[in-house]
């Protein structure tokens, strides 16, 4: 059964060594509890890429499914190739 409201995360391909995974970088936007100026926070996930489309500098969205492995519970959903190194 799949989950019918899953996660969509956005962030940048920080990396694509692996054979169909990629490591993505995503930031958001926190406001510090005491001093309330806003940071930047970010978490990088592993997802999975079945045709190794996804190259370094790459903007993709991701989308939570069922585990792949131990840490790869992410799906690329779709890439925009534009920002990426040729």
């Amino acid at each position: 059964m799949e989950n019918k409201n899953p996660r969509i995360l956005s962030g940048v391909v920080v990396s694509n060594k692996a054979d169909k995974t990629i490591t993505v970088k995503v930031e958001r936007k926190v406001k510090h509890p005491l001093y309330g100026k806003i940071m930047r926070r970010s978490t990088k996930v592993h997802a999975h890429d079945e045709n190794n489309v996804a190259n370094i500098g790459d903007f993709v969205s991701v989308k939570e499914c069922k585990p792949f492995s131990k840490t790869k519970t992410w799906i690329l959903e779709e890439s925009d190739s534009s920002g990426g190194d040729s």
